[in-house]
């Protein structure tokens, strides 16, 4: 009978784990008390099996369920529903994402500067070394016209000189006998005139022969025209015949200090001595003697020598604006070419290109070693912003651009650029307000609220 029993409770603990695929802990502890140990451990096993496809199950049996998985110590629920949680607070965090709070105090004390934004230029260089050299222009050298002695030498090494201020003097005795010839033909020519004036007197009057009229015209004739030869020798030596004949009056009062041998030499411009090639009791003006006393500079602009190569010499243009720099920590500046060679150097097959440079604080020295970025083309844009604006972030370039509240990521396109600034194809247009110095600052700001975001 008791066996008839278990059987019976066996058929409907099946029949209901049939119909509940979970059952309570009730009827499980009153089937083990009938003695079936194992059916505690095969209902879940059976009741999943027998799961109907269809979630037919009412709210009340689904809850019961959910408690069941509860007590089994199943975390599932719990996993999904923190997902859920966590899932919804990171969309929240999207609609922020990309911006940075940021006052306008705030901004200031991270040195972070701000431009709007607005079109230019892009100008594109090409980089060539050069040489400092002397302007050809503004160099000129204290010639000896004379065969002579330098007597004086009134500038040194380095000193500034006026155009036409006196820098030597020479002893010469080619000087003296030009300007004794001068004289003396001046002298003759004033006795003939009066000899001439006093024979036309008296022919006009016919007291006098006509003869007599006639030469003393001829006379005051060639006088005249030693006086004009006489002249033109102390032009060519470079001297003046009205100074000439005021130093002669001022001898006849002093006739121990005769300035006929004397001869001054002039500079031609102004500027600094340079070199000074003799010393004072040099004989000069023979051959093989120095030609020039002094060279005198005016370094106030000087040339750049560049050497272009031919593969690039085609871009290069008389009047392109040149940027000099001379070295780490040398002076910069700016100048312009001015002349390119038609002519290539046969042995380094590359034409000499000039530029002008001004040099107004002698910065720039002759004999220096430059680096010049030449300006080979002009590209106006519609948008251009300086590099330091630029980051990038995930593969993307990005800039910062200023709101109300602070900052907010913009992606952005690049087109053209030159060494400074890129030419901004979509992303930004006229009027916005970027920051273009210390933007890497927001860029950290950022990568820290995305990673307390993901966190």
């Amino acid at each position: 009978m008791r066996a008839f029993l278990s059987v019976a409770f066996l058929a409907i603990g099946i029949a209901i784990g049939g119909a509940f695929p979970r059952v309570s802990e009730v009827v499980q502890g009153a089937l083990a008390a009938a003695g079936l140990t194992n059916a505690r451990a095969t209902l879940p096993t059976n009741a999943a099996m027998t799961k109907p496809a269809t979630p037919a199950a009412d709210d009340g049996h689904e809850h019961a369920d959910d408690e069941h998985k509860h007590s089994e110590g199943e975390a599932k629920p719990e996993a999904g529903g923190h997902k859920h949680a966590e899932g919804e607070a990171h969309g929240h965090d999207q609609e922020g994402e990309g911006k940075i709070k940021m006052s306008a105090e705030q901004a200031a004390e991270q040195d972070i500067k701000l431009a709007t934004v607005e079109g230019g230029i892009l100008s594109r260089h090409l980089l060539v070394p050069g040489t400092i050299a002397q302007d050809a222009d503004r160099i000129a050298r204290v010639p000896v016209r004379v065969v002579g002695t330098v007597a004086e030498m009134r500038k040194r090494l380095g000193e500034e000189v006026s155009k036409g201020e006196v820098v030597a003097v020479l002893d010469s005795r080619e000087v003296a006998e030009a300007k004794s010839d001068f004289l003396t033909a001046t002298v003759k020519a004033d006795l003939e005139k009066t000899n001439f004036d006093r024979q036309q007197a008296l022919w006009d009057k016919r007291i006098s022969a006509e003869s007599a009229f006639l030469n003393a015209k001829a006379a005051y004739s060639e006088a005249t025209l030693r006086v004009d030869l006489a002249r033109q020798k102390l032009s060519a030596l470079g001297l003046n015949a009205a100074e000439v004949a005021t130093s002669a009056k001022k001898d006849e009062t002093t006739p121990n200090l005769s300035s006929l041998r004397r001869y001054e030499l002039k500079s031609p411009l102004a500027g600094r001595v340079v070199e000074r090639k003799v010393d004072v009791g040099t004989a000069v003006g023979k051959e093989g003697d120095p030609a020039d006393v002094y060279t005198v500079a005016d370094l106030s602009s000087v040339w750049i020598e560049l050497a272009i190569p031919t593969t690039e010499l085609s871009k290069v243009r008389e009047g392109a604006k040149v940027t000099i720099v001379g070295g780490d920590d040398g002076p910069r500046g700016e100048g312009k070419v001015v002349f390119v060679s038609p002519i290539l150097n046969a042995e380094t097959r590359s034409a000499r290109v000039i530029v002008a440079l001004p040099n107004k604080d002698m910065a720039w020295r002759p004999g220096t070693f430059v680096t010049t970025e030449v300006e080979i083309a002009r590209d106006p844009v519609k948008v251009r912003l300086p590099k330091s604006a630029i980051q990038t972030i995930g593969g993307e370039k990005v800039v910062f651009v200023r709101t109300q509240e602070g900052f907010e990521r913009r992606d952005v396109t690049i087109g053209k650029a030159d060494d400074d600034a890129f030419e901004i194809l979509t992303g930004l247009k006229p009027g916005d307000e970027v920051a273009v110095a210390n933007s890497f600052v927001l860029k950290a700001e950022l990568g820290k609220a995305e990673a307390d975001h993901d966190h």
